[in-house]
């Protein structure tokens, strides 16, 4: 069987898209997603998307690590879906859309960025030296100096793999701050188990921990190792966080017919 595949990348964060809608991918198994995700020997991708129909939204997006086990939310892969929803005909202003932690609005603005308003945060747990939160996916938050030192695969492997977070995994995210409201962020991924040039709920959490607005209004600019995003947001208190929108563009790569053969 043959699938028609799309690539798309957010800020290095790369994926694989298929239009969905008429269920052609419905019997996708892990192994195949893992196998066209594999940089070696298939497509190569962070992870797969299919963009399927639900009522009452626009599309429902369904999210697939490169481990080809189905992931929480990611925030590069919901923009990217949305530039490739509208390329795929389902041209909106505003889009609203299904997705495995709860609906989603988005927006497209004349520069062609992608505006995802992602879930209200309710909770943050605060440590010595990190942070731990939820934004669609679970991220660990530690503040450093000169992270492009780190051995990110190594440090962020540690801390995913130790016996608090082992069982259900849990993303890596070192940050520098580089201005008041400019940081630097580097990001080890559960399912990928790999350091990814950009993680779009790891940007978000991140840039919630680094306000600088103690309360009311924030915006945050932050570079990861495959390009530049935004998060604005009003931090309510230390552990409420709310109309959070995550901004940077997505851009498609290439496209090509892939064969799954049968086991």
């Amino acid at each position: 069987m043959k699938i028609k595949f799309y690539k798309y990348q957010g800020s290095g964060n790369d994926f694989i898209l298929i239009d969905n809608r008429e269920k052609m991918a419905n019997e996708i198994t892990m192994q195949d997603i893992k196998k066209m995700c594999d940089r070696h020997f298939g497509i190569g991708a962070d992870g797969l998307m299919l963009l399927n129909t639900k009522e009452g939204f626009d599309f429902e997006m369904v999210y697939f690590n490169s481990d080809g086990k189905e992931g929480s939310m990611c925030g590069n892969g919901g923009r990217c879906i949305v530039q490739f929803a509208s390329e795929m005909g389902i041209k909106k202003n505003e889009y609203v859309f299904s997705a495995t932690d709860g609906t989603h609005t988005a927006e497209i603005n004349l520069n062609k960025h992608i505006s995802l308003k992602m879930n209200d945060v309710n909770g943050v747990d605060y440590s010595l030296d990190h942070f731990v939160l939820d934004t669609g996916s679970p991220h660990y938050v530690k503040f450093a100096s000169n992270i492009e030192d780190i051995n990110v695969v190594s440090e962020g492997r540690k801390i995913r793999n130790n016996r608090e977070f082992e069982k259900k995994g849990i993303n890596v995210n070192f940050v520098e701050t580089l201005d008041e409201d400019h940081i630097f962020v580097r990001t080890y991924e559960r399912g990928v188990e790999d350091e990814t040039l950009s993680c779009g709920t790891g940007v978000t959490a991140s840039a919630l921990m680094a306000a600088h607005n103690d309360n009311g209004f924030n915006h945050v600019d932050v570079k990861t190792k495959g390009g530049n995003l935004s998060v604005e947001y009003d931090k309510i208190s230390d552990s409420e966080f709310k109309n959070i929108w995550l901004s940077g563009p997505a851009t498609f790569v290439f496209s090509g017919e892939y064969e799954i053969k049968e086991q």
